[in-house]
């Protein structure tokens, strides 16, 4: 049977990227999901229209669930709205799932607010804080250590200048404070080389990293793949879109650990204390944006979706020394 359209606007605000590979790969939708990363919505109004029967959305932006505002009740009790962190995603869901779905990083209406701090495109408070609580942006980049800026710099955002922009930013804030996102994009650029056509601007590492390690995003992934392992029914989907390959090794690296049996033998014949599966890999491999998508939206083109399957297998933490997470000699 499938799923009642809500009253309300007939679509939502933006396409999530690849919603359509997620619904495909997921199908049949049906049952219990949580969208980890509400957002603007999205994921969760392409699951209640494939199918299922509740979509219970999780964010820690509180202006996540404002601007659902006007149309969430439209879907009434088929979604459920908790403000939180997907870490604790088995905690506030309160029953088991069928499925999960994980957006990861900076959705399209943080950037999109020059108030909020993400980009370098627009001038705004130097904020980048998803909660919007804590410590900010600002706060690392004129408190922490040169060392630690620059820890931050190169593990996080894969920069190779990260100690030369860690000195020009300790040497900025000596003069003034650096409170603004174009005041930061312009340090990180003066010491690079000029932006050639077709790449990147020069501050999106830095910019990357800091807002990871402001938001503890590493962290939160670790312990939100566990909790999703936990609150999975057996032959639930757990569905990952990243952005970036640091997050795609953390979620490949998890899935095949939580897909292997950790020595030889098979599932039905495993060696002596070997490790029974709790997620089978479905598909195998990431799957990419179609050129469908990255005409229409340029900026999926680094995204990747894994998928796995729950098995019967109890769950069990998970050894994070396996997964490459980045590592800071001392935390901010």
């Amino acid at each position: 049977m499938s799923a009642r359209r809500p009253a309300g606007p007939a679509r939502a605000p933006h396409v999530p990227v690849l919603l359509r590979a997620l619904l495909e790969a997921v199908a049949p939708v049906a049952g219990v999901w949580v969208d980890g990363t509400f957002g603007a919505g999205g994921y969760s109004r392409g699951l209640l229209e494939a199918g299922a029967a509740r979509v219970i959305g999780i964010d820690r932006d509180p202006l996540a669930f404002q601007m659902a505002a006007d149309w969430a009740g439209g879907y009434g009790d088929r979604l459920r709205l908790v403000a939180g962190t997907f870490s604790n995603l088995d905690r506030l869901a309160g029953e088991a799932l069928d499925g999960v779905a994980l957006d990861l990083g900076v959705s399209s209406m943080q950037l999109d607010r020059a108030e909020r701090g993400f980009s370098f495109m627009s001038d705004g408070p130097l904020d980048m804080r998803m909660g919007q609580s804590g410590p900010s942006a600002e706060d690392l980049v004129n408190d922490a250590p040169e060392e630690v800026i620059a820890d931050v710099l190169y593990h996080y955002g894969e920069e190779r200048a990260a100690r030369r922009i860690a000195k020009s930013i300790v040497t900025a804030r000596a003069q003034a404070r650096i409170t603004t996102t174009l005041r930061l994009a312009g340090i990180v650029e003066g010491c690079l080389p000029r932006k050639k056509p077709g790449q990147s601007h020069p501050a999106t590492r830095s910019f990357q990293a800091i807002r990871i390690a402001v938001n503890d995003e590493f962290r939160q992934l670790a312990e939100g793949l566990d909790a999703a392992e936990r609150a999975l029914r057996p032959g639930g989907k757990l569905a990952v879109v990243t952005f970036h390959s640091l997050e795609d090794r953390v979620v490949k690296r998890y899935m095949a650990d939580r897909s292997s049996t950790g020595g030889g033998g098979s599932r039905h014949a495993p060696e002596p204390g070997a490790r029974v599966p709790t997620f089978d890999l479905t598909p195998k491999k990431a799957i990419a944006p179609d050129e469908a998508e990255l005409a229409v939206n340029p900026r999926a083109r680094s995204a990747r979706l894994r998928v796995a399957t729950r098995t019967t297998a109890p769950a069990s933490p998970v050894d994070r020394a396996q997964l490459g997470l980045p590592q800071l000699t001392e935390v901010f």
